[in-house]
């Protein structure tokens, strides 16, 4: 099966269970494809709105990643006293 087969038969759905790496693959050949110019109008809609949930989900995984982030805290001596949650405002 093609990826533009694959694009519009799978629903939106079976985008929330797709681990990062695959989602990103995904989303980099869309791009790729819909950059080429080669794609029929129809296809290149369905294929833009997966891209657009593609990029949703990998945002969002990007983000429960950086919460699950530790940093090293150190002490007023500079040595590590353990570790803190990560702050990206800070």
């Amino acid at each position: 099966m093609t990826d533009a087969a694959q694009a519009q038969k799978a629903p939106a759905d079976d985008i929330a269970a797709l681990p990062f790496e695959r989602a990103l693959a995904e989303l980099e050949t869309i791009v790729q494809r819909l950059e080429r110019g080669d794609v029929p109008l129809e296809e290149s809609i369905a294929i833009y709105e997966r891209g657009e949930a593609l990029k949703i989900r990998c945002e969002a995984l990007l983000k429960q990643a950086e919460a699950k982030i530790e940093k090293i805290a150190l002490g007023p001596d500079g040595r590590p006293r353990g570790t803190e949650p990560f702050d990206a405002e800070r």
